[in-house]
């Protein structure tokens, strides 16, 4: 098993994995602008190598561009499929040589990931785990179910819960966590009962939640993009999905948890040079976030277009009346009501926007 080091290694290990294909390339994608990959598939095509796509049917809001690649690997007579609708997003990356060489990555096929962001991949030819993936793949390409077989293989949103829950309760000793943003309650608290177990934690990226109290630090000098654990110096994850709640529970998501001695020292030293090179996570830089700016223009901006409530809620009254309901208002009671209801919806709408947005501005979120 061999560590992908972004940047670094990751394109030519690439490359070289699809140079070399003798009879099939499966390659599932969720962004994909980089030439020289997209060049390497049209070539095993003409060598005679039968390359199938898996495109997510959705990465943001660049359908355009997804389309555009669909039609252009299309014409170069790669097999193409798009993935099910069912799911909310299909974030897995990872290719498949020969059915015998798994690359499973947390980047995208693009000059940003490759070139500009810390990130990390495998190269696997532990048999059962190849046939793992090409398990997936083929259910996922034909849209069947698929049900996971080997517990380090570990797949959203069917087992990734279960699998990195046990991985950090695991833990004895240490867990060194790459996580642009964790965020999912259940996975915080079980982070934090980790600390209070005497296990130290250190995590380069961003944890929601005022009450966190974990060593956390900001990755300065490079783009994060990468979802990682380093466990008591023995195993690691990586995978392509961060501890949040639809990364976990809602979309299709793949990692490896693998025990590997040569790539858990190798991550442990990029994490260690990482930390040394990362600042403090203080709220005021939090605050300074351009991210954080662009949320207070946007809830400036939602409430100059609120409409008017008093006629929503005098339709709403009769309404209820017209139906024989009680219309006896608590004033205070509707007020707190109607309060958490709006916090909610916009919560989730602007969530959704913003996300959108920032993945075709090249964020570190996917």
């Amino acid at each position: 098993m061999k560590l992908l080091i972004q940047p670094g290694d990751g394109v030519t290990a690439i490359l070289n994995g699809i140079s070399r294909a003798k009879s099939s390339v499966d390659i599932a994608i969720f962004r994909f602008s980089h030439a020289g990959i997209e060049e390497a598939l049209t070539n095993a095509v003409k060598r005679g190598v039968l390359v199938r796509a898996l495109i997510a049917h959705v990465n943001g809001s660049d359908a355009e561009g997804l389309r555009k690649l669909e039609m252009r690997l299309l014409a170069a007579g790669v097999t193409v499929a798009r993935t099910d609708t069912g799911l909310a997003r299909y974030h897995a990356k990872y290719l498949i040589i020969d059915r015998q060489e798994l690359f499973t990555l947390a980047f995208n096929y693009t000059h940003q990931d490759i070139d500009q962001s810390r990130s990390f991949g495998l190269v696997i030819k532990n048999r059962k785990l190849v046939q793992e993936a090409v398990k997936l793949f083929e259910a996922d390409m034909s849209r069947q179910p698929y049900k996971p077989g080997v517990p380090q293989f570990v797949v959203s949103p069917l087992n990734a819960r279960k699998q990195l829950s046990s991985f950090i309760k695991g833990a004895k000793s240490e867990l060194l966590i790459y996580d642009p943003r964790i965020s999912d309650p259940e996975v915080i608290r079980l982070v934090q009962d980790r600390v209070k177990a005497n296990v130290a934690v250190r995590i380069i990226g961003r944890v929601s939640g005022k009450d966190a109290h974990l060593a956390v630090r900001h990755l300065g000098h490079l783009r994060l993009h990468t979802r990682s654990i380093i466990r008591d110096g023995k195993a690691l994850f990586v995978g392509s999905q961060s501890l949040r709640e639809l990364e976990l529970d809602g979309r299709r998501e793949l990692g490896i948890i693998c025990r590997d001695r040569s790539a858990v020292a190798a991550m442990l030293k990029v994490f260690e040079d990482d930390w040394a090179a990362s600042e403090e996570s203080t709220r005021a830089a939090e605050e300074s976030r351009p991210v954080a700016k662009v949320a207070k223009k946007i809830a400036k901006a939602i409430s100059k277009e609120l409409p008017r409530v008093a006629p929503a809620l005098d339709s709403a009254l009769k309404e209820e009346a017209a139906g024989g309901g009680d219309v006896k208002v608590d004033g205070e009671e509707i007020e707190e009501t109607v309060r958490e209801a709006v916090k909610d919806v916009v919560k989730t709408v602007v969530q959704q926007v913003i996300e959108q947005k920032l993945e075709v501005a090249g964020t570190p979120h996917e």
